[in-house]
């Protein structure tokens, strides 16, 4: 899955969809207006033709960020504009449910299939507005309350499967504790509490059971889980943490790995393989540019390693499910 910005060509990325067979689009930048959307995303789904030049007829994942407050990408004549987690908290989760189908509606006319929200992390009183990819732009529900933000995270997903939208839980398994913002900066990204029994684990577990079937794998630390890897490079969170502990069959996600900082020093290939060998499904880069090597990397990868080889049809067969339920596939195709 690949970025675009306002100011990106929809026609190259059109041509690079068939190129490059990419799976998915992200909406990135801040766009307005419902049709320019709509038009753009109607373009991208054209360009996967029919034949093996583009991606065999199987369409595109196409996602934004529609959290609410300060991140919603899609705004203008079409969009509501979508209060924060902290405000959604308010609503009770009746109300919030309803009204997230309502902003799930406005954007799957626009041609997006997947809303890479709710915010699942639950960030400590004692924390607050320090914990800069959070808390200190209110995007978490409810601070300190991992049983509340479970709540109100189950009903934003319940509300999105209801117009057909598929919601992403993020950012497995948590940035409430950390202080740095993974996406500009790989300084104070670790944190040192998480465990395998954390109750913070527990907003991510009550949005899979409410039927998620994305979730987004952040690139933090997490040495109570595993000393060795940040997370969507990690088997133990993502394999056997995620799948295994939590029960998670759906499409695994990373955080954005074309820009942040906190993944800057691995190759560019690797960010992909790493993340699939852990047991990832869909990459996520904000630089559509860095798709070939990444496509390369992956099958060279499959050439030398029967295990791989193995993982990277499990991922295929996950996103393959997901885009039919969406009908972006069929089972016949």
């Amino acid at each position: 899955m690949v970025g675009l910005q306002p100011t990106g060509s929809s026609r190259a990325l059109a041509r690079q969809v068939a190129r490059d067979h990419l799976g998915g689009v992200i909406y990135l930048g801040g766009w307005q207006g419902s049709a320019t959307v709509r038009q753009v995303s109607q373009r991208l789904q054209q360009a996967t033709g029919t034949g093996r030049a583009a991606t065999g007829g199987v369409g595109l994942l196409i996602a934004a960020d529609q959290e609410g407050g300060e991140v919603q990408q899609l705004r203008g004549d079409g969009f509501t504009r979508i209060p924060s987690a902290r405000t959604q908290a308010t609503m009770g989760t009746t109300a919030l449910q309803a009204s997230v189908r309502g902003w799930s509606r406005e954007i799957a006319r626009a041609g997006v299939n997947v809303n890479l929200a709710p915010v699942a992390d639950t960030v400590p009183t004692s924390l607050g507005a320090a914990n800069d990819p959070i808390g200190r732009h209110r995007r978490d529900f409810v601070p300190g309350d991992p049983d509340a933000n479970g709540r109100y995270a189950a009903a934003f997903v319940r509300g999105s499967l209801a117009a057909d939208v598929a919601p992403t839980v993020k950012h497995f398994p948590g940035l409430g504790r950390v202080t740095g913002n993974t996406d500009l900066t790989a300084s104070g990204t670790t944190d040192r509490t998480a465990s395998p029994t954390d109750p913070y684990l527990g907003p991510f577990r009550d949005g899979i059971r409410a039927g998620a079937p994305l979730v987004m794998v952040s690139s933090a630390r997490y040495p109570g889980l595993d000393p060795d890897h940040r997370a969507m490079f990690s088997k133990a969170i993502v394999t056997d943490l995620l799948r295994n502990r939590l029960g998670f069959d759906g499409v695994a996600i990373t955080d954005d790995v074309g820009a942040a900082k906190a993944v800057a020093a691995v190759p560019v290939g690797e960010r992909a393989t790493r993340f699939i060998a852990a047991g990832g499904d869909v990459v996520l880069t904000a630089d559509a540019a860095q798709a070939p090597a990444m496509r390369a990397a992956i099958t060279a990868r499959m050439k030398a390693s029967p295990s791989f080889n193995r993982q990277v049809d499990a991922s295929v067969l996950r996103v393959l499910a997901l885009k039919t339920r969406l009908g972006l596939a069929s089972c016949g195709g």
